[in-house]
């Protein structure tokens, strides 16, 4: 009787295990994103889209802390892309130069997950010199900085320049998360979402932190900066109010009770989402989808953004 008991239990514990067991494989195996995973023939080009900007956060936090990006500690993610435009190392404290590693080196990881998941596509030419934040800034004020902003120049406008990327990719990838269809690249988006919040996040608490610092030799503050560098951005997406800086008029703040503005954010404090075509209006700097320019001087990689770019 005692040795009937015992194979009973021994088969209920083994039948209640077998199920955890195999799903624990399921997920260890879904973690690991990689090429043969079933990815939805529908959400390949939006797994793709996000490329051209994990390319640009790559090279320029790694140039920004090392003075060297993935042609360096990662060749093979290029796929042969050409090497981008006056890229270079920026004059930062070691506070700053940690935290701005730590993200090259994420988005190393953004970019081996992705091609783990869907083909992908050679980097693209990126244009991340001086002159071309420049271009941005003058943009922005509308109206030439003298002298011409420098982002590798210091912290300050090195964070300056950081604010204006992570945040652009935060609301792509809020824009595409209800259009996919499969577990596959709703979880990785998921994934890849949380970490560029973070980087954002921790970008403007930096800066919010310094709100009132007034920028050398501008004489403009650090608040003023991210209000017109948000101002642009959702002047050339041509869709309204999706982007806010440190300090907005109170009845934009949270809950209509607070104009500091540490994370931007809707009506309910939930981020804003963009279309690929708001997002290559905003990268361009030309607010058309159809024009390439600034930081992607001959256009931006993948199906999505090669078709606003055949000749009508």
């Amino acid at each position: 009787m005692a040795t009937f008991a015992y194979a009973t239990t021994t088969a209920i514990v083994f039948l209640i295990l077998l199920p955890l067991s195999c799903s624990s494989e399921s997920i260890f195996h879904n973690h690991h994103h990689d090429a043969s995973s079933s990815v939805r023939k529908s959400d390949v080009d939006l797994l793709e889209f996000p490329l051209n900007l994990e390319y640009l956060e790559a090279e320029f936090f790694l140039y920004g802390s090392l003075g060297y990006g993935l042609d360096k500690v990662y060749p093979s993610l290029a796929q042969g892309g050409p090497s981008p435009i006056g890229a270079k190392k920026a004059h930062l404290d070691d506070f700053t130069r940690d935290v701005i590693e730590q993200f090259g080196w994420q988005e190393v990881g953004h970019l081996r997950a992705i091609k783990k998941t869907v083909k992908g596509f050679p980097r693209p030419l990126l244009n991340i010199s001086a002159a071309s934040f420049a271009h941005v800034f003058d943009s922005a004020f509308e109206r030439p900085l003298n002298p011409p902003f420098d982002p590798y120049a210091n912290s300050i406008n090195y964070l300056l320049a950081s604010y204006l990327i992570p945040y652009v990719g935060l609301t792509a990838y809020v824009g595409a998360s209800p259009k996919l269809q499969g577990a596959t690249a709703k979880r990785l988006v998921a994934g890849l979402l949380g970490v560029e919040s973070g980087q954002d996040a921790v970008i403007r608490a930096l800066l919010y932190e310094r709100a009132k610092l007034k920028v050398e030799p501008y004489g403009i503050t650090v608040a003023e900066f991210t209000t017109v560098i948000s101002e642009l951005r959702n002047k050339l997406g041509h869709e309204g109010l999706k982007d806010e800086g440190l300090v907005v008029p109170i009845d934009l703040g949270a809950e209509g009770k607070v104009s500091g503005n540490i994370l931007a954010g809707d009506e309910y404090s939930v981020a804003y989402d963009r279309t690929p075509e708001e997002i290559l209006r905003i990268v361009y700097g030309s607010g058309n989808e159809r024009v390439p320019g600034g930081i992607y001087p001959k256009g931006a990689g993948g199906r999505i953004a090669k078709s606003y770019l055949k000749k009508e």
